[in-house]
C-alpha cells in the first residue's frame, strides 16, 4: 500500500548531512512506490510562536500568515513523518524547534503516524541520544505515534561527509521499507 511520507529537514545547508540522509530516505520511499515530499525549513518563511494562545480551542489555525499553514496541511495528510536535524549543543537545531512550536494549533490532530528520526552530529553518541530524546519528548505529546527507526551518524563535520557511509544505506532501506 502506497503511503504519503513527509520529510522535514531542518538543516540550514542544502547539502548538509542530515539533508542528504533525507534524500536517501526519499529515494528509497519513491522506489517502493510511496509518495514522498521533503520540506526544507530553511527555505520557508516560518515565524516564531508568539504564545498568543489564539490557536487554543481546537480551531487548528494560527493567526500568523506564513508558510506553516501549508506545512500543517501536508503533515496532517501524511501517513509517515520523518524529522531530520543536525545536532546543535546536544539537541536539534533552532529551525526544528521553531517548527515544532508552530505545530501547537494542530497538535491534537496529529495522530496515528509512523515516525522516523534522522540525526547527524560532529561529536559522539551522546549528542545523538539527547537529540533523539528531544524528538521523543515532542512525539510523546501526540496520539498514536509509532516510532519506527532512528538513522544517525556521528563524526561528520564537513558538508557531504555522510556520503558513502552505512547511514546512507540505512536511510535508503528505511525509506524502502516505510
Amino acid at each position: 500500500m502506497s503511503k504519503k511520507i513527509l520529510l522535514i529537514s531542518s538543516s540550514p545547508r542544502k547539502q548538509g548531512n542530515s539533508d542528504i540522509l533525507c534524500d536517501a530516505f526519499m529515494r528509497g520511499a519513491l522506489a517502493a512506490g510511496h509518495h514522498a515530499e521533503k520540506v526544507r525549513l530553511s527555505e520557508k518563511e516560518i515565524n516564531y510562536c508568539t504564545g498568543c494562545c489564539s490557536c487554543v480551542g481546537g480551531k487548528g489555525r494560527c493567526v500568523q500568515r506564513d508558510d506553516m499553514s501549508g506545512i500543517h496541511e501536508q503533515l496532517l495528510a501524511a501517513d509517515v513523518l520523518v524529522l531530520a536535524s543536525p545536532v546543535y549543543f546536544r539537541t536539534f537545531n533552532g529551525q526544528m524547534k521553531t517548527f515544532i512550536d508552530r505545530l501547537c494549533p494542530i497538535s491534537s490532530m496529529i495522530r496515528d503516524k509512523d515516525v522516523y528520526f534522522i540525526v547527524s552530529a560532529a561529536g559522539g553518541r551522546l549528542p545523538v541520544e539527547s537529540t533523539v530524546q528531544g524528538f521523543r519528548v515532542f512525539t510523546g505529546c501526540l496520539s498514536g505515534i509509532r516510532e519506527k527507526e532512528t538513522i544517525s551518524i556521528t563524526g561528520v563535520w564537513d558538508e557531504g561527509g555522510v556520503r558513502g557511509t552505512t547511514a546512507m544505506k540505512q536511510a535508503y532501506a528505511a525509506g524502502l521499507n516505510a
